[in-house]
């Protein structure tokens, strides 16, 4: 099935090393086709700490590491707004044992991104990309053949649409054309509205879960619990679980994929959840 090529891009891993608690980016990494400077991918390094805590500073919360303050890739102060989405980040490098895997600490690059913003977009520029999404949404688009299939995603698909049109007062649609459903202007300035309620932390996670689900739909019913971190992912995948249930799929591949887009997914909306909080936790965890 054909899908739509623009896609949001989310073009900040954490790099591969960490000389006095900064995050280094590697700067000799190519160029993405949006013309966005990537960092290169993250490799594994020796755990070089031994405890982990959290203190409240001037701007938010600090994760400390065997006392020493953690740093952004652009050596700015690793500071959150919440007391519990620090203490989530100070859990995944605390969960690290005696190799640092940065690839699966999703809270600690969510927040590098809030803090540096590589990409340098303002909040209405999030906003707008997060929006045009629905141009390629994947729950808009549909097939015609096989029958199957097409039934299977008028059956999955339709009441999620049907919650989303009724939730915004919206008309969305669907369409099997390769041109797309015809997004009304009206919708796409309720979306717009709507998501300028949310901070500028909470959009970063917001169009985190959109690049993992490739669908603004899906993610706003998941981040506003209508549906589970498991439906979203299934749903998003539905085209390619049917193949695989019809053709059978790579040993172990198939699950890999599939657990680490659930990890990444609830990871960013845990991450816009916590951004859209006011209160604090009263107890320190962490500490012995």
């Amino acid at each position: 099935m054909w899908r739509g090529c623009r896609r949001l891009r989310w073009a900040y891993s954490p790099p591969a090393r960490l000389p006095q608690l900064h995050l280094a980016a590697a700067r000799s990494s190519p160029v993405e086709p949006c013309g966005r400077r990537a960092y290169a991918p993250p490799a594994e390094r020796k755990r070089f700490y031994q405890s982990v805590s959290i203190s409240q500073g001037e701007g938010g919360f600090e994760i400390n590491l065997d006392h020493r303050k953690l740093k952004t890739p652009q050596a700015k102060l690793f500071t959150v707004p919440s007391e519990a989405l620090a203490i989530a980040v100070a859990t995944e490098w605390d969960s690290q044992k005696d190799t640092i895997k940065f690839y699966t600490m999703h809270l600690t690059t969510l927040c590098n991104t809030a803090l540096d913003n590589p990409t340098q977009r303002n909040k209405t520029q999030l906003i707008r990309a997060a929006v045009k999404f629905l141009e390629t949404d994947t729950v808009c688009y549909r097939v015609e053949e096989p029958p199957a299939l097409a039934e299977l995603q008028k059956n999955e698909w339709d009441p999620v649409v049907a919650w989303a049109e009724q939730r915004y007062n919206v008309t969305i649609g669907s369409s099997t054309s390769i041109l797309g459903p015809n997004i009304p202007a009206s919708t796409k300035e309720t979306f717009v509205s709507h998501l300028a309620s949310y901070n500028m932390w909470a959009l970063q996670g917001i169009e985190f879960v959109i690049t993992q689900l490739k669908s603004l739909i899906l993610s706003m019913s998941l981040i506003d619990r209508h549906i589970t971190v498991e439906k979203a992912v299934l749903l998003s995948r539905l085209e390619e679980e049917y193949q695989i249930r019809r053709w059978g799929n790579v040993e172990w591949a198939h699950d890999y994929d599939l657990c680490e887009l659930r990890a990444r997914t609830a990871a960013g909306t845990l991450f816009v959840h916590l951004c859209s909080e006011s209160s604090t936790v009263k107890h320190k965890l962490l500490q012995d």
